[in-house]
This record gives C-alpha cells, structure tokens and sequence, in this order.
C-alpha cells in the first residue's frame, strides 16, 4: 500500500512539473541570429525554464512571414516590425504590441560616395535598392516625406526589388541599398568597401524611424487571464535574456551559433552583429514607450496618397503584460 501510494504521489509530482511548464512557441523575423540573441540567451542560460517555460523558438526566412505563421496557429508570439504589423492589423489580422526591446531602429541605406549621394536631395535621379515583405513600409514614408516619387525618371527614384543580400551595391547596380547597422552594413565591410567610400542616411536620424523587432500576438488571447500571465513571465524572462546578451557579447554570440542549424553564421560577425544591436536595445526595460508608438504611427500614415495605414489603429499595443511582468 505505502508502494502504492509513493507511487502515486510521485506520478503527481512529474504531473504538477509538467503543468508547470507552459509551452510557447516563438516565431523569429528572420533567420537565427544575434538579431535575436536575447530569446536564445533566455534558451540556453534557463531564464525561460526558471519562469516554468518550455520555449520553442521558430528561426524565420525569406519565406516565412509571422503574420502569416501566428495567424495559422503555428505561433504564440511573434517578432516583428510595426509598420508590418500595423499593416496586417488594418487588413483585418488583430496583432497586438505586447512589449518592445528595440528601443531604436537599426535600419538605414548605405550609398556608394562615388554615385554622387550626400545628402536625401541627391536620391533623385538614382536607384535604390529596397526590401519588400513588409519592409518597404519605412522607405516609401520617407519618399513620399521628402516628396520624392518612386516611379523612376530624373526626379524621381528607380527603385529596385532587393535580395536579403548586399550584391546590388558591391555590383553597382544600385547607388544605395538598404542595410541594418547591424547585419548588412557589416557585410558591406566584410566585402572589402572601407567606410570612407560610403555615405550612410540612418532613418532615425532622418526623423522617419519606425519600431522594429517587437513582441506581438492575436488580441483574443490578450482575453484569457492565464496567457497574459504566461506572456508576462515570457517577456520578463526574455528581457533578462536582452540585458545579458547586452553585457556578455562574445557569449551571446557563441550561444547563436551553437543554435545556428545551417552553420551560416560566423563568429566574427556576430559579436559585431552583437554590439550593434546591443546599441539599439540600450535603455529598453521591454515596455513600449507611447511616443515611439505614436512617431511610427504618424511616418506610416505620412504616405501621401498610397499611406502605410489608413487610419490610427485603435488596440494595437498594451501594457498589461509588461504591467505583470513587473519590468524596472
């Protein structure tokens, strides 16, 4: 009887650990990377199995859109830019901001000083190298900011569809091409170009800076109390996994490529990839500040007649799960 009951007591045990770990699976932007070091430091140093998580974390890819993953069921939380998820919301799929470690955005085109560039005003006349797949948002705000037509011709810019790839400026089919301060620019580097024979336009600096690279999941579940609580402690456990990667750059990197399954990845790049997006999550304790919202709302609806976003979004963000997650 006394086995009997051990054995029960024991099965209750390995029951209530189970339950106690709650999945969530993450679906990334892109692919893995120290883009996104603070969710696998969280992985691999316990911080989300300290929360009583099991986290899955889903790398993206050319082909992968989160919208379209986390609107499938295949993700209960996605990393994403808000010029893409405000889109997808106004088009009737319900995104909400659930916390934001970028402070800042890391997005910029790089130009060639031989084209001639060195200032927006010489833009026209030349051609761009753009992402698509959402990213485009922030640059046609700019261009229609600087009543710059997109259409081509001597006032206008010629704008060509770019690869996730720097090929267009080392082969000079493009006067500029859109980098991140933290991946492509990098790239451009590696390639043998040395700074002094680039001119590099920053959105932050040029006031059309949008937010990237925030939380964001379906505003029904925001109605269930038990998935608040548990995206609470992902986000706290997922910040504690920021700041580490912030002050541990050489380890954070060794920890992408341990997770790094195409082997693509180098270490020299990214611990540079490191430092440079540890600039843009400085000073960000997650929770979303209103005015950055609000400045990216404003660049998204600025698009003259062919706007981002329509109308201000109503619902698009909280502060219920960052208010949980207690973050100082």
């Amino acid at each position: 009887m006394k086995k009997l009951i051990a054995g029960v007591a024991a099965s209750l045990t390995m029951a209530g650990a189970a339950w106690a770990n709650e999945d969530v699976t993450l679906q990334l932007k892109w692919v893995t990377q120290a883009q996104f070091a603070g969710y696998y430091v969280a992985l691999d140093k316990g911080f989300y199995e300290d929360a009583g998580l099991d986290v899955t974390i889903k790398p993206g890819g050319p082909d992968i859109g989160p919208e379209q993953v986390i609107a499938g069921g295949g993700a209960d939380v996605i990393v994403d830019w808000m010029p893409a998820a405000l889109a997808a919301r106004e088009k009737g799929l319900p995104l909400v901001n659930i916390a934001q470690p970028f402070k800042k955005s890391g997005m910029m085109l790089t130009c060639l000083k031989e084209s001639g560039i060195k200032t927006p005003e010489d833009f026209p006349g030349h051609t761009l190298g753009v992402w698509f797949f959402g990213n485009e948002y922030p640059f046609l705000s700019w261009m229609n900011h600087l009543g710059i037509s997109t259409e081509g011709g001597d006032d206008g810019v010629t704008v060509l569809k770019q690869g996730f790839n720097v090929d267009p400026l080392l082969q000079k089919q493009a006067a500029c091409i859109s980098t991140m301060t933290y991946n492509e620019y990098l790239q451009v580097l590696e390639a043998g170009i040395q700074p002094d024979q680039l001119v590099t336009f920053k959105y932050e600096d040029e006031g059309v800076a949008t937010l990237e690279d925030g939380l964001y999941v379906l505003e029904e579940n925001l109605k269930d109390p038990a998935f608040v609580d548990k995206m609470a402690k992902f986000v706290k456990a997922s910040m504690e996994g920021w700041k580490y990667a912030e002050e541990h750059p050489d380890e954070a990197a060794q920890i992408i490529l341990d997770n790094d399954e195409t082997g693509a990845q180098t270490m020299e790049h990214q611990v540079g990839m490191m430092k440079e997006v540890s600039k843009l999550t400085a000073g960000s304790n997650g929770t979303l500040d209103p005015a950055d919202y609000e400045r990216t709302v404003d660049v998204l609806m600025s698009g003259g007649s062919d706007p981002v976003i329509t109308k201000k979004p109503e619902g698009a963000w909280t502060h219920d799960v960052t208010d949980k997650a207690g973050l100082e």
